[in-house]
């Protein structure tokens, strides 16, 4: 089988939690981004003004790459994200969407600061992560609103679109109603 899947994603849509029982159910190896950047000291500083980790993006394409090519001809790799879909190798990129009413609620949650919040919205609103990876990855990239969705019904989806028995195309997600409302 063979495939690499990256999720990727505007933080707190549910990457993490979507790539921790897709993996486990589907008996697949799982790269965490952010462990892979920290762990290979690729973290070149804080951004001051926006409280982000700057990573070296080439470098963790070079370390994702060989982790890659060593991959065993029968495994299924996942890779999760929100850097993922800047890197090179996969065979499909799932971008998570989550609407911005609900998504504002979660960074909240996780106590981001106002302009992160309002950063991070903006980012979803305009489809950033998606159009990043429609960049470099073109139709292999799918978008799947998880807004009003389960775990279970957000596995069920993204399992049937790693076996293609679903496909959820780029560019249909349109949450700029929330930019103009």
């Amino acid at each position: 089988m063979n495939q690499v899947i990256f999720i990727s994603g505007t933080p707190c849509v549910g990457k993490t939690t979507l790539a921790s029982e897709l993996s486990k159910r589907l008996g697949a190896n799982l790269v965490r981004v952010n462990e892979l950047a920290i762990s290979n000291d690729l973290v070149l500083g804080i951004d001051n003004k926006k409280g982000y980790k700057i990573i070296d993006i080439p470098e963790l394409d070079v370390v994702l790459g060989e982790i890659i090519d060593n991959l065993d001809s029968d495994k299924l790799l996942i890779v999760e994200g929100h850097l993922s879909h800047l890197c090179n190798g996969a065979d499909k990129i799932i971008i998570l969407r989550v609407h911005p009413s609900i998504l504002e609620e979660r960074l909240a949650g996780r106590k981001y600061s106002d302009s992160k919040i309002r950063e991070n919205l903006e980012a979803e609103a305009l489809d950033v992560c998606g159009a990043e990876a429609y960049e470099g990855y073109g139709e292999d990239v799918c978008e799947i609103d998880v807004s009003d969705l389960s775990i279970d019904e957000t596995i069920n989806l993204v399992v049937d679109v790693i076996f293609d028995k679903k496909d959820f195309p780029f560019g249909v997600i349109d949450f700029m109603d929330w930019l103009i409302g």
